[in-house]
């Protein structure tokens, strides 16, 4: 792993999970790491409950847009953490690769998006601290 990691989030759509662990591990490590999030089959935008439940814990996410998931993506990063995109995700030797089992927020209203949230922010916030511990 390099002075700095960057951590992949990968889920098929790029519009909810991957986007809220992205945005966490920004707001949580800042620029001790590289984010990048993509998608399988990426939707159009952003999940707005996703947006809205990471606001109110002010965390903007609103001006990110899905990516599709690239090779080019997986083989920059150090960390590679999937969340239900089974096969879709290329492997790569010499990666660390997660696969987080967590409820997929699309079509879910901000009541259940809200503990998909916090479940991710004590996921990353593990991570932050065995990848890019403070000084």
């Amino acid at each position: 792993m390099t002075d700095k990691p960057t951590v992949l989030f990968v889920c098929v759509h790029n519009a909810g999970r991957s986007q809220m662990a992205a945005g966490w591990l920004q707001h949580l490590a800042g620029d001790r790491v590289e984010v990048l999030s993509a998608g399988s089959a990426p939707k159009d935008q952003i999940n707005p409950i996703a947006v809205e439940a990471m606001a109110e814990v002010g965390v903007d996410i609103a001006g990110r847009a899905p990516k599709v998931l690239t090779t080019d993506a997986v083989r920059e990063s150090d960390v590679v953490i999937t969340m239900g995109c089974g096969d879709a995700c290329p492997i790569f030797p010499g990666k660390r690769y997660e696969d987080w089992e967590l409820q997929d927020p699309a079509g879910q209203g901000i009541d259940t998006v809200r503990p998909i949230r916090d479940e991710i922010r004590v996921r990353i916030e593990k991570l932050v601290d065995e990848i890019a511990p403070q000084a």
